[in-house]
């Protein structure tokens, strides 16, 4: 009975420090360039900020907001499980309906600033739309 009794603690010690581990943060502001398939390039940017309350384990949740110079603001919100981020984004003037989604991995530049490559899809964008942006942290 003891040993059951320890092995038991054993795994609730080893299974509330797996749920401890943080994920890494990517929060900060980041300069893009994208090439979008109906607009075609562009400049703006990415601000992230790390949503602590919900994010456990090696999932985190961000606030998103994407600015590009003569199309406007972009809000949204990303998920991110390690270095994979989902991202949704929507411009505040709804009318357009530019609005999507986005998937990125985050990787560290030769600099070691953390930098992402993201693909997106948005479905009503003028008929449906996708994109690239290259990302890099200031």
């Amino acid at each position: 009975m003891k040993l059951v009794t320890y092995i038991l603690l054993l795994i609730v010690s080893f299974s509330s420090h797996a749920e401890a581990v943080n994920t890494t943060d990517f929060s900060g502001v980041y300069n893009c360039v994208g090439d979008d398939a109906h607009e075609g390039k562009y400049t703006g940017t990415v601000t992230m900020r790390l949503k602590p309350e919900h994010s456990k384990a090696n999932y985190a949740s961000y606030d998103f907001k994407l600015e590009v110079p003569e199309y406007g603001t972009y809000l949204g919100h990303a998920a991110a499980n390690g270095h994979h981020v989902a991202m949704h984004f929507a411009l505040q003037d709804q009318t357009t309906k530019d609005y999507g989604t986005g998937i990125a991995e985050m990787k560290k530049n030769v600099k070691g600033q953390w930098s992402f490559h993201k693909f997106y899809f948005e479905p009503e964008f003028k008929g449906g739309n996708t994109g690239v942006e290259d990302c890099v942290i200031q």
